[in-house]
């Protein structure tokens, strides 16, 4: 019997126009998982609430004009989790309320846990904590005995994501790995958001394998998830001095809480187990090149409609459920957006991503003034160009549109909503918005090396975060799709083979709000805050 591959899983999850991926059949109520992960028995720090003071302004921020660096420590450290991983808001509907939060996460599940790796600093002592989200407090899993195990950590900390698969499994069946990975794309360019509104650069470390993550925050320890869903470890990102990454301290000696138990009953996705051994990542020395785009100085376009604080843009970000199907946006909002996903040296949420570019969207172009309707191709790599042109169909047009410098290409002029509306699972949201896209990435080099299969996902859901935060700043509303049939997006593309693949859809409009539900404050109960002054 030979060895299960990465392509199994990726054939096999594929949503098809005859079926889709393998699902749970029904939706087990009951059994829903618990939206919060605790550990009982850890000390916890609450934190207080800061954000509303920030003096950062979002389109500073997505310029890479940043403010002067905060000092570290338990007032800042709170503003960037309010900002990235927290609460943002609370929906009400029919007796039911759920939280919204920073990181976006397909169907509001959030299988994305955050932890903070810490040195000491004011108020918070040496220690690995997890972040609880719904209370903005921070517990104490693991400290370290002796100052010398937690060598690296005194020119800035770490922020570690990892992922509890069941949390998506229980509604999306095996194509949840997917989600995932885009749940984590998002919040690792939440958190880069976040730390550039308090003047502090992000970026995730490359090196470390999977296993020293794990080891770091406890996650291999056995006896603290008893009976709880365990949790698969994603990245590491540095937050601090830039220039050298630090070394990883060693795993603390003193350990403390028990995971809680998320459902009475657990169910298993083989495929899911697989791929997840599949795509663990090993120990890796050398960094990626990457592709840079101009600097961030070298403005191509007008910017966003609307001049917001970051704090209120990052918290104001939702995701559309329905579409007026009329608005139409300016071309040079459009752009705007567009040049937001170009990668840059400085600017978030770009400087946090270490590895080449990777996946470039191919958009439908619904209603855009100043550009016809049609099929583009916006190549965020110059060297991609040819190997994309090769792989597509050998008619399209490949006619460059935009702004000079802006590496936009029209493929087909022609009125494309019902083919948009059909690949994305049959959804109006395709079809009723200003535009649409799919994300299509090289899939070559996770056949090569497997743990990149997630790391492709990770840069769509950066590139997602990106189109979220730039259509609030436009005055319109944007929502990830995971939802579509990857085989009829390559048909419709031309594609042969398997060298690239849509890994992502995302589409952006004007929203139509659902008026039965009740908005709620994030966070309801008093908490001490910052000093009543701008951060600046």
């Amino acid at each position: 019997m030979r060895p299960y591959r990465l392509s199994d899983y990726h054939e096999r999850s594929k949503h098809r126009l005859n079926r889709y991926a393998p699902g749970p059949g029904w939706l087990d109520w009951a059994n829903q998982p618990e939206a919060f992960r605790s550990f009982e028995g850890a000390a916890r720090i609450e934190l207080p609430l800061g954000a509303d003071l920030l003096a950062a302004r979002y389109n500073d921020l997505r310029r890479g004009t940043l403010q002067p660096p905060q000092p570290i420590g338990l007032d800042s450290i709170a503003i960037l989790l309010e900002l990235s991983l927290g609460v943002s808001a609370w929906k009400s509907y029919g007796g039911a309320s759920w939280a919204l939060r920073c990181n976006p996460s397909s169907g509001n599940l959030h299988p994305t846990e955050g932890y903070l790796v810490a040195g000491q600093m004011p108020g918070i002592d040496a220690g690995i904590y997890h972040y609880h989200s719904r209370d903005h407090a921070l517990e104490r899993r693991g400290a370290w005995l002796a100052s010398a195990s937690r060598s690296g950590l005194d020119r800035g900390f770490l922020v570690g994501l990892t992922s509890i698969h069941w949390r998506e499994a229980w509604k999306y069946g095996m194509r949840a790995f997917r989600y995932c990975q885009h749940d984590c794309g998002h919040a690792i360019a939440a958190v880069a958001y976040a730390a550039a509104a308090l003047g502090w650069r992000a970026r995730v470390l490359v090196w470390p394998a999977d296993a020293e993550i794990a080891a770091l925050l406890g996650l291999n320890r056995d006896e603290d998830f008893a009976g709880a869903e365990r949790e698969a470890p994603e990245c590491l990102i540095w937050i601090g001095s830039p220039g050298a990454e630090p070394a990883i301290p060693a795993p603390p000696e003193h350990w403390s809480g028990a995971a809680n138990r998320l459902s009475s009953k657990h169910v298993g996705w083989e495929d899911i187990e697989r791929v997840a051994q599949c795509t663990e990542k090993p120990g890796t020395e050398a960094i990626a090149a990457r592709s840079i785009a101009p600097p961030a100085s070298e403005q191509l376009v007008a910017g966003p409609r609307l001049d917001l604080s970051a704090a209120r843009v990052i918290r104001q970000r939702r995701s559309a459920q329905a579409f007026d199907g009329e608005t139409s946006i300016g071309d040079e909002a459009f752009y705007a957006m567009l040049e937001a996903t170009l990668v840059r040296d400085g600017t978030p949420p770009w400087c946090a991503w270490p590895y080449a570019i990777e996946a470039h969207p191919m958009l439908f172009v619904h209603r855009v003034e100043g550009l016809e309707p049609g099929l583009y191709a916006f190549v965020r790599d110059p060297q991609a160009l040819e190997p994309l042109r090769a792989a597509l169909r050998s008619d399209w047009l490949w006619q460059r549109v935009g702004p000079d410098g802006l590496p936009l290409y029209l493929l087909l002029a022609y009125d494309l909503r019902d083919a948009a509306r059909a690949i994305c699972c049959h959804q109006d949201i395709a079809a009723d918005s200003c535009f649409a896209l799919g994300m299509l990435a090289r899939f070559e080099r996770a056949r090569a090396e497997p743990w990149r299969y997630r790391a492709l996902h990770w840069e769509c859901g950066i590139l997602g975060q990106v189109l979220y935060l730039e259509a609030e700043a436009a005055g319109i509303r944007g929502t990830g799709i995971g939802c579509f049939f990857d085989d009829e997006m390559h048909a419709l593309l031309g594609l042969q083979g398997n060298a690239w693949q849509s890994l992502y859809h995302f589409t952006a409009g004007n929203a139509l709000e659902d008026v039965r539900l009740t908005s709620l404050p994030a966070y309801a109960f008093e908490r001490p805050r910052s000093p009543a002054r701008n951060i600046r």
